[in-house]
């Protein structure tokens, strides 16, 4: 849908609305993409912040569990 304009001949209001909705195609397709990206990394740091606090928190409850010994007299 671009229309060209021949070398030397005036610059028309169509000729920019043209090349500004390329321009604006180009940046929507780019949007998404990045926004599959930041949705990716989103849940990549949230898996691993869960796991940290999993592997943190049973490493803890090792070191501090309490053992209780039931003796009979």
């Amino acid at each position: 849908m671009t229309t060209t304009s021949t070398p030397g001949a005036p610059i028309t209001r169509d000729d920019i609305e043209a090349k500004f909705r390329d321009i604006q195609g180009e940046v929507e397709t780019m949007e998404t993409e990045a926004r599959d990206y930041l949705g990716m990394a989103i849940a990549a740091v949230a898996v691993t912040v869960v796991v940290v606090a999993f592997v943190l928190g049973n490493r803890r409850g090792k070191k501090r569990r309490t053992v209780v010994e039931i003796r009979r007299v």
